[in-house]
């Protein structure tokens, strides 16, 4: 069993789908907009949802995956990305720093990357899409 996070955004998928391929270095391997469902499809689809939206991509690093979207249709408007964080674990301090800042470009440091009790180095951040992340080398 794998665990595959997807992510939902409202109107920004895109975005950031591509910001996390850079950061990461990822690749993005699936992308397709809501105007690319079949026309039998997009009358079952969610309504009133601009074309040029992220229907589903997947964004694949290493062996992890990353999946999205720009809407729910069990959860419209704005979604909040509250009560959970991406961890990635690193094995090297100098990475886990440097992908802590990259990530953190333009969001928000919630614990500055720092030794601690636990680990050589950690931290938390938000970053400008709202998605919580830790960083963790042990």
């Amino acid at each position: 069993m794998l665990i595959q996070p997807y992510l939902f955004f409202s109107g920004h998928c895109e975005q950031a789908i591509n910001f996390y391929a850079q950061q990461l270095g990822g690749n993005i391997v699936v992308m397709m907009r809501y105007k690319d469902m079949p026309a039998a499809d997009q009358q079952n689809g969610p309504p009133n949802v601009d074309p040029e939206a992220i229907m589903h991509v997947r964004l694949e690093i290493g062996n992890n995956v990353i999946m999205a979207s720009d809407s729910c249709p069990a959860a419209p408007g704005e979604l909040a990305h509250k009560g959970y964080s991406l961890s990635l674990k690193l094995d090297d301090v100098s990475q886990g720093r440097d992908l802590f800042t990259r990530l953190a470009e333009g969001g928000s440091v919630n614990m500055p990357f720092q030794p601690t009790f636990w680990a050589k180095g950690f931290g938390m951040l938000t970053d400008k899409f709202g998605v919580n992340w830790m960083i963790n080398v042990e």
